[in-house]
């Protein structure tokens, strides 16, 4: 069973690529160019790592359950991540905006904290798919009440900074929530969500990623099918709708598309900070474009590579992956307050 699993994993996996490499080809030929060889080699180097060599039953037992997983889940963990947040900074017009600054990723750690805490509670953490299906249920009901709250202050209140502070705030609101929840639950339910909150890509079980890898696809679509929205958004939603675009339609696909993509990934990969609001403005400078048929690909295929990467250091280091990409966000996120200076 789990030959065949891992066997359509790899089917589905070679397809992505070749529709991405073939889409790459023709809309970002001149930025692929630049460069050139390096690229080629960083990608051959990425797959002699995952693939080990030989034809040892071992080292093959190690690609198909540990590496081949864990590399799965950190293309779908980057690629959501980075989407997500691209598409929270063009509904907010706030190049500061993301899943975990708006306390998107936080609502779903309250979701999260509320089930892996009180389901012992109840007797429901007996069966892995009660679990499974609790922990994603738990996180997308948490960070979808988060974006609508936000939603919801946005329209009353454009001020960028007050709307980062409001987001701030509900982070804080929820910490002191989970921390209460924390003091109240036993030793074993403590101990699984203070792992749980450090991040880690390699605890995603196969059966967990029957649920990651079609609920992040199912955004993914949405974040495709809201393309042409988003790119009448850039230019504000008086014009957009002069352009005939259902605003509130295409405010609640986002919306959608959004919480499956964080909540999904934020369930069971942890609370990961910074891609979601850094990639997007990497992917603007490596294919200097705004349009969102180029940044939505680009920033997916950006996410992919740093989440990996961060994932590769935090193994190296042994630090949990939120201390990486928070080492690599927070100058990005630094350059972005420097370079607009009129959002503070």
């Amino acid at each position: 069973m789990n030959r065949a699993l891992a066997t359509i994993a790899l089917l589905i996996l070679s397809n992505t690529f070749m529709t991405l490499a073939w889409y790459g080809h023709i809309a970002f030929k001149s930025k692929i160019e630049r460069f050139g060889m390096l690229s080629i080699i960083l990608l051959s180097w990425g797959i002699a790592a995952l693939t080990g060599s030989g034809n040892d039953p071992v080292t093959a037992k190690i690609v198909v359950n540990t590496r081949l997983l864990k590399a799965v889940v950190a293309l779908l963990a980057g690629a959501a991540l980075a989407v997500s947040g691209l598409q929270m900074q063009t509904l907010f017009r706030n190049p500061l905006a993301g899943p975990y600054v708006l306390g998107i990723s936080s609502g779903a750690s309250l979701g999260v904290a509320i089930f892996l805490l009180g389901a012992p509670l109840l007797g429901l953490t007996g069966h892995p798919l009660i679990s499974t299906l609790g922990i994603a249920g738990a996180a997308w009901i948490g960070s979808a009440l988060i974006l609508m709250l936000i939603a919801a202050v946005s329209r009353r209140i454009k001020d960028i900074m007050v709307i980062l502070i409001l987001g701030m705030m509900f982070s804080s609101g929820v910490g002191a929530v989970v921390q209460i929840l924390q003091y109240l639950s036993n030793e074993a339910a403590l101990k699984s969500f203070v792992v749980w909150t450090m991040g880690s890509l390699g605890d995603v079980t196969l059966g967990q990623l029957g649920l990651l890898l079609p609920a992040v696809v199912l955004g993914l679509v949405l974040a495709v099918a809201v393309i042409k929205p988003l790119n009448l958004l850039l230019l504000g939603e008086n014009y957009a709708r002069t352009m005939g675009l259902d605003i509130r339609r295409s405010r609640q696909l986002i919306f959608l598309s959004t919480t499956l993509l964080a909540g999904t990934v934020t369930a069971f990969c942890g609370p990961i900070g910074f891609i979601g609001l850094a990639v997007p403005h990497v992917a603007r400078i490596l294919f200097a474009d705004a349009d969102h048929r180029i940044l939505v690909p680009a920033s997916i295929l950006t996410g992919i590579v740093v989440m990996l990467l961060c994932d590769v250091l935090a193994k190296l280091l042994t630090f949990p992956i939120n201390t990486i990409t928070a080492l690599l966000g927070i100058p990005i996120v630094i350059w972005v307050v420097i370079r607009n200076k009129s959002i503070v």
